[in-house]
């Protein structure tokens, strides 16, 4: 009895329980923490969306482009530029793909991007929007708003084979906001300085131009969070944890995993605050005030570098 009772005890540990109880305890502790933080995420959402916003528009079938549609899953999942959105859409080609993909990894970045690989919701009729709006798992992912423009800026102007922005963007930027420019940079358009860019962003004329391009698009602009209530907001800052926790929820094969980050290059507070330091407080407070209402209803506060207190 005594050795059946040793055994037991080495078995089950000081709790009395079995290793396996207590590999279950803990994943039952990690996902009601994880519930409760999405649950304090969203109340935060519905809180600032109910103080901010008076009136309720209905929704056209233009604002729903960025909602990309998992049909076999049951998400739906509004892609944010800057925000992991090139591997949540290759996850999303292997969850909807039928087996065609495997590895979200194996899929080129370029190809993540192809519009036909995916469908969004507003290819669909509006009954079909209407029933997936209202029974399908909803997600968006959000990051530090400045961070995620300063990631847009050293992409979009500062890496040279993005030729494309620097003619359609960079070369109307050094036109508008730098003086005495050279034929060069009005021709090409690929040495944009930052604080040319947050010229070009605050410029009246910008924003009668229409909308934002997607990558420095507000995040309320693209995914309307205040008229779709999502299920799950994810973070950047969390991006493992919560990636993991949505595939859970909607039952994705246990082998489809999220691409760890493994980039070195990646924008981080610290080099965000750099690009702020030749920006002057005028134009910081403008640029935040601009970008106010993510910080608000995604619960950012103000950076410690901006000189507008």
């Amino acid at each position: 009895a005594s050795e059946d009772g040793d055994v037991r005890s080495t078995w089950q540990g000081k709790a009395g329980r079995s290793p396996l109880q207590a590999l279950y305890d803990n994943y039952q502790f990690e996902q009601s923490t994880l519930q409760a933080v999405h649950h304090q995420r969203r109340e935060m959402l519905s809180n600032v969306c109910n103080r901010y916003t008076r009136k309720r528009r209905l929704l056209q079938q233009d604002d729903l482009r960025h909602l990309v549609v998992d049909d076999t899953h049951g998400l739906l999942y509004c892609y944010v530029p800057k925000v992991a959105c090139t591997n949540w859409k290759r996850v999303m080609m292997v969850l909807t793909g039928q087996g065609k993909y495997q590895d979200p990894l194996e899929i080129p970045a370029h190809e993540a991007h192809v519009p036909s690989n995916l469908r969004t919701l507003s290819e669909y009729s509006v009954p079909e929007i209407n029933y997936r709006l209202r029974s399908y798992l909803k997600f968006i992912f959000v990051r530090e708003p400045f961070e995620r423009l300063v990631s847009a800026y050293r992409n979009k102007f500062t890496l040279s084979y993005n030729t494309a922005f620097h003619k359609r963007y960079g070369t109307k930027i050094i036109r508008r906001h730098r003086q005495e420019p050279s034929d060069k940079a009005l021709e090409r358009g690929d040495d944009v300085r930052f604080e040319e860019f947050v010229y070009y962003l605050l410029d009246p004329r910008t924003q009668q131009e229409g909308p934002f391009n997607e990558h420095w698009e507000r995040v309320h602009s693209l995914c309307h969070p205040c008229i779709i209530h999502y299920d799950v907001v994810g973070k950047y800052e969390t991006l493992a944890e919560d990636a993991n926790y949505i595939l859970q929820l909607v039952g994705a094969d246990t082998s489809v995993k999220f691409p760890a980050s493994s980039k070195t290059t990646r924008t981080t507070d610290d080099m965000t605050a750099q690009f702020f330091q030749n920006i002057s407080p005028f134009y910081q407070r403008r640029l935040f005030n601009l970008y106010k209402m993510d910080y608000l209803l995604f619960n950012y506060s103000i950076p410690s570098y901006l000189r507008i207190r």
